[in-house]
């Protein structure tokens, strides 16, 4: 009898043990998201995504961020992150050439790396995004086009003349151009102000100066819109200078419906936020990814399985007549 109690008791202990073990290896899959930069309306819209999905998931999930855009300060995360041992590493690269050493180091560490805007990424698992790049370029072209009569100048404005996303959907937004509207052109080369409100308004009058024929600004970088819309109220250029771009509808409200910026051609970030949280628990869990692919509220995903690319396409137009809807 008492062996029969010694061993019911040591199974029950070893019951135990297992759902002990079971729910501490679903507590260590941790996935930490790294944003440009931290405190910026964007990202923090990106860093909802990432909790909302570690919520549903019931995964620990956050996001972090450095002070500035400048590259060295991601690395240093990246290495404090590599030394907690988290389990996946998701980032909006500010510099992927400068951080490719870094994600290097964090695979060979077993951290699975997903990036967002940066395609090509060698050592990343896998890039996601929320857009197909060629279409969201055209979808620029054909908005701004539409505005200017197809005629006349325009201006680029990214985040960094190293950011890979903002200098591809850059060289695919002149390419569209130059093949579907030849009487358009760049006043000047693409400009680095797209993630600073300021600069960007600074920048835009002074253009606005220098190119009586800048008709149009797009901008791929989510305070580009809100400086440059700022300097067409300043100066009263609405309906003669055309601001397009990515946006948080809530901070441009007030320019949308002034009509100092167009329209914004943009997508939720809180929709990349929660695709890669999504997905390094997928790829975590040994789960194969696949064309087809579906993640919530965002629907399947083409995915690229030799460049390493899941692509979903969920643009979003930001109109006077939606704007209020929107936030």
């Amino acid at each position: 009898m008492r062996k029969m109690c010694l061993t019911k008791l040591l199974s029950a202990s070893l019951l135990g043990l297992m759902v002990f073990s079971t729910s501490a290896m679903a507590k260590e899959i941790e996935v930490v998201n790294i944003s440009k930069i931290d405190g910026m309306p964007w990202f923090n819209r990106m860093g909802e995504g990432v909790t909302k999905a570690g919520s549903d998931l019931g995964i620990k999930a956050s996001q972090v961020g450095p002070s500035s855009t400048d590259a060295p300060q991601q690395v240093k995360i990246i290495e404090d992150l590599i030394a907690k041992k988290v389990s996946a590493i998701g980032i909006v690269p500010n510099d992927a050439d400068v951080l490719e050493p870094v994600f290097k180091k964090a695979r060979e560490a077993g951290i699975v790396v997903l990036t967002n805007e940066s395609p090509g990424q060698p050592s990343a698992n896998w890039d996601v995004e929320i857009i197909d790049n060629q279409k969201f370029a055209a979808d620029n072209v054909e908005e701004m086009a539409k505005a200017m009569g197809g005629k006349g100048g325009y201006v680029i404005y990214v985040g960094s003349l190293t950011v890979p996303q903002h200098n591809l959907w850059a060289d695919l937004f002149v390419k569209y151009q130059k093949e579907h509207y030849p009487e358009m052109h760049e006043v000047t080369n693409r400009m680095p102000v797209a993630e600073n409100i300021d600069d960007a308004r600074r920048t835009t009058i002074d253009l606005m100066k220098a190119h009586p024929d800048m008709k149009g600004i797009v901008s791929f970088g989510s305070q580009g819109p809100i400086g440059a819309g700022r300097a067409v109220k300043e100066k009263r250029a609405k309906g003669k200078v055309f601001v397009y771009g990515m946006m948080i509808p809530s901070q441009a409200a007030s320019l949308i419906k002034s009509g100092d910026i167009a329209m914004g051609i943009t997508y939720d970030p809180a929709s990349a936020g929660y695709a890669i949280t999504a997905i390094a628990d997928k790829v975590l869990k040994g789960e194969e990814i696949t064309q087809g692919l579906e993640i919530p509220n965002l629907g399947k995903a083409d995915v690229d399985s030799e460049k390493r690319i899941i692509k979903f396409h969920k643009v979003l137009r930001v109109t006077k007549e939606n704007i209020d809807s929107l936030y």
